[in-house]
């Protein structure tokens, strides 16, 4: 089962935990399944950016990513600056 790293921004939608578990075929269907589970992310994931297993989603195939079995998928909110 894939595993999802939460960072300490997101955490408190997912009860503080650090590390999730998570089902789906592809990168979309795995946050379609935290987001089933976790209603607080639903707005929060729109400006995350997803890594699996190191690789940038966007360097992909965005959220049609394959996603193997125990692989790690790392989710880092965007930053705004200036």
């Amino acid at each position: 089962m894939p595993r999802v790293k939460i960072p300490p921004i997101l955490r408190p939608a997912t009860g503080g935990e650090r590390e999730v578990p998570a089902e789906g075929a592809t990168i979309g269907d795995v946050l379609d399944d935290l987001t089933s589970r976790f209603p607080e992310l639903e707005g929060q994931l729109r400006y995350a950016n997803v890594y699996i297993d190191g690789e940038d989603i966007r360097t992909l195939d965005e959220l049609q990513t394959p996603v193997r079995e125990g692989a790690t998928i790392i989710l880092l909110p965007a930053m705004a600056g200036g």
